[in-house]
């Protein structure tokens, strides 16, 4: 017996119903299953119930890495071996399939780690050894990779769909929906150093303004003008440079711009910005507390009345390329940010630029994941490394941070989505180990959380083409063959593991993301 989709039985099914209970069976418990079964979130806002929000009352952490450029899934986790292929009546030859000793098995885990090594790094000539397996046994039992299919192979537009689920609802990134649960009364609830489609803000208007992205470009010189008056030599007190601002604003509400556009919301939200934003701003001492500059002669910071966050060292530590290399960087900015309770969501990744460290050693080629283009699998190997890398230490610095006295970490309140716009082509000339591809709208994710199902895979892929295939967002289930699009369940199933109200929303019922 089944209930159609409004909930309701059929005529038949009441008729069947009705000589159930004639022959003295039990209905009420069979009649609430039935409709229990299908009383998703989707369903349930149908009929005119109320999703349930997962929520103690605690924030929750969203850590956005955008992998520019097309980072594919069957270079990771999901890679295919040669053999597979064959088996499947494939053709190995002309797929982007691994020879079986680079695939390697992790015990007790759907998921497979790539070793390559190679002596070239796309066009650059570099020694090359790579081996994620250590990444992926240490978190596995956090990792959940879901299968996708995207809607564009244009970078900007699909690194944009990646965070709003192809506008899957009212055109909110990820980033803005956690903003609007957690960050109310967070001085900065959503900082975004990513770039291009990255960074961009989601396209509905009407939420607060504080649920925007603050995009940062440069995170180690950033927290440096989060106080208007520090730093500057030679300055008057406090009180005196407060009574000039005083007069300030009182002289541009008065001039004829500010009586032309004194009804402007933009306008409002600038002097509110440089009011009470700023003022708030200031109180919390962020310029010292995430600066990650040494105080040293070229970087005087004491001359200038300033000091360096008390976990700057730690930080250099950990990151030694913050200043080279914007990775890094953001990691370390991030990692405070969170810390100091300043933001509930951080953006960061690799730009499309050539960054070199402090040994003159390459950490982003030219264009990152999109040089596949020149060679795809010496770059996919060095760009998954890269990020792996970066985020294991970022993750490590969250475990050792408390949330509270509860015993919970700031990392077991935390999510990691590393987002990035579609995948890579499958194709290769025949028996090519260097070869390039193109943009492919076939792909998966990448999620790390205690929060998400963790060593699960949504989804799957098809050995004798290399293509991912779908999954039911709500059980699970794969579904072998299944290509459209899915990005609303990508969208729909990070913001159930943050524990998100999704109230109105109309998002797919995306249950099978979240940890049991």
């Amino acid at each position: 017996m089944s209930l159609r989709n409004n909930g309701r039985l059929s005529r038949r099914e009441i008729l069947k119903a009705l000589s159930m209970c004639a022959a003295g069976s039990a209905m009420g418990p069979l009649l609430t299953g039935c409709r229990d079964g299908l009383n998703t979130p989707a369903a349930l806002e149908q009929l005119g119930g109320v999703r349930q929000a997962r929520l103690d009352g605690k924030p929750r952490f969203l850590i956005v890495v955008g992998a520019v450029g097309g980072a594919s899934i069957v270079d990771s986790m999901l890679a295919v071996r040669a053999s597979e292929t064959t088996a499947a009546g494939g053709d190995a030859r002309k797929l982007n399939t691994f020879a079986d000793a680079q695939v390697q098995n992790v015990d007790g885990s759907p998921f497979r780690a790539v070793k390559v090594e190679a002596g070239v790094l796309g066009s650059i000539p570099m020694e090359l050894k790579t081996d994620q397996l250590p990444f992926v046994k240490k978190y596995k039992d956090s990792m959940l990779v879901a299968t996708s299919t995207g809607t564009s192979v244009n970078h900007v537009i699909a690194q944009k769909r990646s965070l709003t689920g192809s506008s899957a609802w009212r055109g909110r990134t990820l980033q803005e929906c956690v903003a609007l649960q957690y960050g109310a009364g967070f001085p900065l609830p959503n900082v975004n150093m990513g770039n291009q489609g990255f960074s961009e803000r989601g396209s509905d208007n009407s939420l607060p303004a504080y649920c925007y992205g603050e995009v940062v470009a440069k995170p180690s010189f950033w927290p440096l003008g989060l106080d208007g008056m520090k730093g500057i030599k030679d300055l008057p007190s406090r009180d005196v440079v407060n009574l000039t601002r005083v007069v300030r604003n009182s002289l541009d509400s008065q001039s004829v711009f500010g009586k032309t556009f004194d009804d402007a919301a933009a306008l409002d939200l600038w002097n509110a910005q440089r009011t009470s934003g700023q003022s708030a701003l200031e109180m919390q001492e962020l310029i010292g507390r995430l600066n990650m500059m040494p105080d040293n002669p070229e970087t005087p910071l004491s001359e200038y009345g300033l000091s360096s966050s008390p976990d700057a060292e730690r930080l250099r530590a950990v990151f030694p390329n913050y200043l080279t290399d914007p990775v890094e960087g953001q990691a370390a900015l991030a990692f405070l940010l969170i810390k100091h309770r300043v933001s509930v969501t951080v953006t960061l990744g690799p730009t499309f630029n050539i960054a070199m460290g402090s040994s003159n050693q390459f950490t982003n080629p030219p264009l990152a994941f999109d040089f596949s283009h020149n060679e795809h699998r010496s770059v996919q190997a060095f760009m998954w490394s890269r990020l792996m890398e970066t985020i294991d230490k970022l993750i490590e610095l969250l475990k050792s941070e408390p949330f509270d006295s509860s015993g919970e970490s700031l990392w077991d309140r935390s999510l990691i989505y590393m987002a990035t716009e579609f995948g890579r082509t499958r194709t290769r000339q025949e028996g090519a180990t260097r070869f390039g591809t193109g943009h492919d709208l076939n792909n998966g994710f990448m999620i790390l959380s205690p929060r998400v199902r963790g060593n699960t895979v949504l989804g799957g892929v098809d050995p004798k083409t290399t293509l991912t295939y779908g999954f039911d967002p709500r059980t699970g289930a794969p579904q072998p063959g299944k290509m459209e699009a899915n990005e609303a369940d990508i969208f729909s199933g990070i913001l159930t593991a943050m524990g998100v109200d999704t109230s109105g929303s109309g998002l797919p019922d995306a249950s099978a993301f979240l940890r049991t």
